[in-house]
C-alpha cells in the first residue's frame, strides 16, 4: 500500500488506505497495512481463463458487490457469464449494493446485506428435518 497517499491517487486506492493504513483496517502483520512482501500470490491466475466454465455451476451463488467499487465490472461480467446459457440460472443472483465501494462489505455493517445473506443461504440451502 502505497504510503503517504498522493493527493492525485485514483479513488479506489483512497479506499484502500483509509482502510488499511487507519485503525479501521490497520494490522501490524497485514501485508496491505505495510510495505511486505508475499512468497506466494495468486498472479498465475490472471492468465489462467478461471471463469471459463462458470455457467455449469449448479449450486447456488450469491455475488454481492459495491456499485461504486473499481472491481464491480467483474462482479457483474463473472455474474453475466456464469447465468448466459446455464440451466441452472435460476439460483444465481447478483447484489449490487448501492454507494458502496470495496472496502465497506469489510466492515460497514450498515450497509453489509446480512438480511439478504441470511435470507438467500435460507431458500438455497434449506433441509427439510
Amino acid at each position: 500500500m502505497v504510503d503517504p497517499l498522493p493527493e492525485d491517487a485514483p479513488f479506489f486506492v483512497k479506499d484502500y488506505y483509509d482502510y488499511y493504513k487507519t485503525p479501521r483496517g490497520y494490522t501490524e502483520r497485514s501485508l496491505n497495512s505495510n510495505a511486505g512482501w508475499n512468497v506466494t500470490s495468486s498472479l498465475s491466475f490472471l492468465n489462467m481463463p478461471i471463469l471459463r466454465y462458470s455457467n455449469e455451476i449448479r449450486s447456488a451463488v450469491l455475488v454481492i458487490h459495491g456499485d461504486k467499487a473499481h472491481s464491480c465490472y467483474f462482479s457483474k461480467d463473472a455474474f453475466a457469464d456464469m447465468v448466459r446459457d446455464n440451466p441452472y440460472a435460476g439460483n444465481k443472483e447478483l447484489l449490487l449494493i448501492p454507494g458502496a465501494v470495496h472496502t465497506d462489505l469489510y466492515d460497514r455493517k450498515d450497509i453489509i446485506p446480512f438480511d439478504k445473506i441470511q435470507q438467500f443461504f435460507q431458500q438455497s440451502f434449506h433441509q427439510e428435518a
